[in-house]
């Protein structure tokens, strides 16, 4: 009975285990078929605060052995000139041109040739996509996909409530309720309106935000893989 017992448990510990190589083998195979779709491409993450970019942009850009780069990232890694300095402090939107010539230089950087590109809301003022779209083909990372993290104000709220409450973000002189209302604002007006462009061209993937972090990215991979078929 004792070596019935033994051999059953043995049994289920190597079932496991070639179910976790079967897995293992599967997420190889889907990495790689993801890879050879995206090759030298990029993929741009938009949402509204607290929907999860950066963590989404973190997780694709170690699937893909890829650059994770924000607007922010190209604009403090750039030469900018002083008028177009004064246009951003105005909080004004840069003309398209203007744009062009800050993204195009930094995204040919040798450094990035041939790699794939993650970024995270990289021109998310309406006026500035068709733009992106014209830099990234130039550059040699043409957008393959536009994931967009759907996720509704009132939970946008709550999440910046638990945020607050744990002081998880650091202190920050810009995370106040006051200045979310304004983001929340110019997110419909300025943001909307390019999520809308990617739709219209059949790039825009949109995701369910308000899921697990790992919901989330399995719904991107399950995305991905579908458009890559």
């Amino acid at each position: 009975m004792y070596r019935f017992l033994a051999l059953t448990v043995n049994e289920c510990q190597l079932a496991r285990l070639h179910s976790l190589l079967y897995t293992t083998r599967m997420e190889e195979t889907t990495r790689s078929q993801l890879k050879a779709w995206l090759g030298s491409g990029s993929i741009n993450i938009f949402g509204r605060p607290f929907a999860g970019k950066d963590t989404q942009g973190e997780k694709l850009a170690k699937l893909f052995d890829a650059a994770l780069l924000g607007g922010g990232d190209i604009l403090r890694g750039s030469e900018i000139s002083e008028r177009v300095k004064a246009i951003m402090r105005a909080g004004e939107l840069i003309p398209t041109d203007d744009y062009i010539s800050i993204v195009l230089p930094y995204l040919s950087q040798p450094s990035l040739a041939g790699q794939p590109l993650i970024l995270s809301s990289v021109g998310r003022w309406h006026g500035e996509e068709a733009g992106v779209m014209e830099v990234t083909d130039a550059a040699g990372h043409p957008v393959k996909a536009v994931i967009y993290l759907s996720l509704n104000e009132a939970n946008v709220r709550e999440r910046w409530r638990r945020s607050h409450a744990t002081n998880d973000r650091g202190a920050r002189h810009d995370d106040t309720e006051e200045v979310l209302e304004i983001r929340l604002r110019e997110y419909r007006e300025k943001t909307l309106p390019v999520i809308e462009y990617y739709r219209s061209l059949g790039l825009l993937i949109e995701i369910d935000g308000s899921k697990s972090p790992d919901e989330v990215h399995s719904l991107i991979i399950d995305a991905l893989v579908a458009r890559a078929r």
